[in-house]
């Protein structure tokens, strides 16, 4: 990797550079390209600071498997052979912690500290903000977090054992739409084939959708489900909790959404 100057860091440019995103828009990055950056030579030490932030992140009673991936590459080593080599996929929040926990003597961690902080706050809106945005902008909001949340959920479900993922949504969907598969929803709003069905949702009905997916995402971790059938059963129970929510709730779900 090319030697970075103090202004590309500060920039956050190199940052920006080793960042990548994945097919649901989800940004992470990996430790490997993040440590040079770092100014961090030897990965043992390195992983020694991505432990402290673990338990950093542990001890916020955050869940570390949402925020620190543990992934292994095969690289090629002087003879031709290949090996495998650890490594992590992270978080912006992770990278934080990183950043936190890094040697603090070093500049560049106190321009890591800087960047990843104020990006990761740049994700965040207040309660005011939010409800001053237009109906398009909350939309817009609530689509990126639903986003990120069926990418965390996904994650989840395959710790669980879920293989059929189809299934596993339209099981969520069923209970939140009164038995109605993904593809029912496409049909009743007259959608193109492979149209998403949640581009095509009101602010309303996608953070009905997130409180579904964060929701079940808890259950499946608290509960330690580890069949693809009780995950399916898990979804399906808090797609019809929050259906019957929204109906006790009183709200005018039913002419939009179909939900009652």
């Amino acid at each position: 990797m090319k030697q970075l100057d103090r202004e590309e860091i500060y920039n956050g440019q190199s940052f920006e550079d080793i960042k990548h995103v994945d097919e649901n828009g989800v940004e992470y990055w990996y430790a490997r390209e993040l440590m040079p950056i770092l100014q961090y030579s030897n990965w043992q030490n390195f992983e020694k600071i991505i432990q402290k932030a673990i338990i950093a992140c542990e001890n916020s009673r955050i869940s570390v498997i949402d925020h620190f991936t543990d992934v292994n590459k095969m690289v090629q080593i002087g003879s031709g052979a290949y090996r495998e080599q650890k490594d992590y996929k992270l978080t912006r929040y992770a990278c934080y912690l990183i950043a936190q926990n890094g040697d603090s003597r070093k500049k560049v961690i106190a321009l890591a500290q800087t960047y990843f902080a104020i990006q990761t706050r740049k994700q965040e809106i207040s309660e005011k903000e939010y409800s001053e945005l237009t109906e398009d902008e909350k939309r817009f909001y609530q689509r990126n977090l639903t986003r990120k949340g069926n990418y965390s959920l996904n994650q989840t479900a395959k710790n669980a054992g879920v293989k059929n993922f189809d299934k596993f949504h339209n099981a969520g969907y069923k209970g939140l739409y009164n038995g109605e598969t993904a593809d029912d929803i496409a049909k009743r709003k007259g959608l193109r084939y492979r149209e998403d069905i949640l581009d095509n949702m009101g602010s309303e009905e996608l953070a009905a959708n997130l409180f579904r997916i964060t929701q079940t995402e808890s259950r499946l971790k608290r509960d330690k489900v580890d069949t693809e059938k009780k995950a399916c059963d898990t979804h399906n129970k808090i797609g019809k909790i929050v259906r019957k929510a929204i109906k006790q709730a009183g709200r005018n779900y039913a002419r939009r959404t179909a939900y009652t």
